[in-house]
């Protein structure tokens, strides 16, 4: 079953915030941290996973983006700090893919 996920990466804490959307999640963020990827994540360096959800299909995960892009940064912020208080740089792990989160 193909997984989907919805991402938020900083610069620092209360920095600079992005969020996207993938279905290779360990891919993605490897692509951002080394800067692959042409853009917002490379110009503001923003290197640093810090909250993720697992979604069930497609049109979902493109939906809980586009729903949290539209979110002030104050509700960003306590979505980021219900699960990771110290804006800690999550581990997606060896195995290639990350523990399920919500």
């Amino acid at each position: 079953m193909k997984q989907y996920f919805v991402y938020i990466m900083a610069s620092t804490k209360n920095g600079t915030l992005y969020i996207g959307s993938t279905s290779d999640l360990p891919g993605r963020i490897t692509q951002h941290q080394q800067g692959f990827i042409e853009g917002f994540t490379k110009k503001y360096n923003v290197k640093t996973l810090v909250y993720f959800e697992e979604i069930g299909d497609a049109y979902a995960m493109v939906s809980r983006e586009r729903q949290l892009k539209k979110w002030n940064r104050d509700w960003k912020i306590r979505l980021i700090e219900k699960t990771n208080v110290e804006w800690n740089d999550l581990d997606i792990g060896q195995s290639g893919y990350p523990p399920t989160r919500v």
